[in-house]
C-alpha cells in the first residue's frame, strides 16, 4: 500500500473533519488535528481552506480523466460529457458524507460560493476537453460557464440523491446536459 504524500493526508483529514462537522466550522487547526501535524505544516502546503478544497477538486479530476480515454467522436458532445460527469461524480461519492457538508455549508457562506466558483469552472475546463470540446474564445467561455452552472445544478441534486446507482443524478445530469445541447453544445 502506498502512504500518501503529506498533502493528501492534510486532505483526507478535512475530508473527515467535513464529514463529521460542518466545513463552516472547520478550522486550520482541526484539520491538523485530525491529520496529526503541525499547523506550520499545514500552511507549508495550504493558504487556507480553499486551497485545500481546490487541491481536492483536482484530486477528484485526475480521478475523473483517468476514468476517461480519448473522447469517442462517434457520440454527441452530450454523450460523451454525460459519462465524464458521471465520472467526476462517482469520485465524489467516495466522499459523500464531506463534500455533502461542504456544499451545504456555501448555502450558509454564500463569499466562500463565490471565491470556490473559479476552481469549478477550472474542472469544466477540464470536462469539455476530454469530451474533445474547443474552451478557447468566446463560445468557449460561453461553454465553461454554461457548463459550470449545469453541473452545479446537478450538484445540488446528486447531495440529496442516496440512492445506489446515482439514478436520480443521472436523470437531472441528462436533462440538463440536453439543455445545454440545445444552447451552446453544438
Amino acid at each position: 500500500m502506498v502512504k500518501p504524500s503529506p498533502k493528501d493526508k492534510i486532505i483526507d483529514a478535512a475530508l473527515s473533519v467535513a464529514s463529521e462537522m460542518n466545513w463552516q466550522f472547520v478550522t486550520l487547526t482541526d484539520i491538523a488535528r485530525e491529520a496529526q501535524v503541525s499547523l506550520s505544516d499545514v500552511r507549508g502546503y495550504f493558504e487556507d481552506k480553499t486551497d485545500i478544497l481546490a487541491s481536492y477538486g483536482r484530486r477528484v479530476d485526475q480521478k475523473m480523466l483517468d476514468s476517461v480515454s480519448d473522447p469517442d467522436l462517434s457520440l454527441s458532445v452530450k454523450e460523451r460529457l454525460f459519462d465524464i460527469l458521471m465520472a467526476r461524480f462517482d469520485a465524489l461519492n467516495a466522499d459523500r458524507e464531506a463534500v455533502v457538508s461542504i456544499v451545504s455549508s456555501f448555502k450558509l457562506d454564500p463569499k466562500q460560493a463565490v471565491i470556490t466558483l473559479p476552481h469549478v469552472c477550472k474542472s469544466m475546463i477540464w470536462a469539455l476537453e476530454a469530451a474533445g470540446e474547443n474552451t478557447n474564445g468566446m463560445h468557449g467561455a460561453l461553454k465553461i460557464m454554461g457548463l459550470t452552472g449545469a453541473y452545479l445544478k446537478v450538484l445540488g441534486v446528486w447531495c440529496k440523491d442516496e440512492s445506489p446507482d446515482l439514478s436520480k443524478t443521472m436523470a437531472s445530469l441528462d436533462k440538463v446536459l440536453g439543455q445545454c445541447e440545445k444552447f451552446f453544445l453544438k
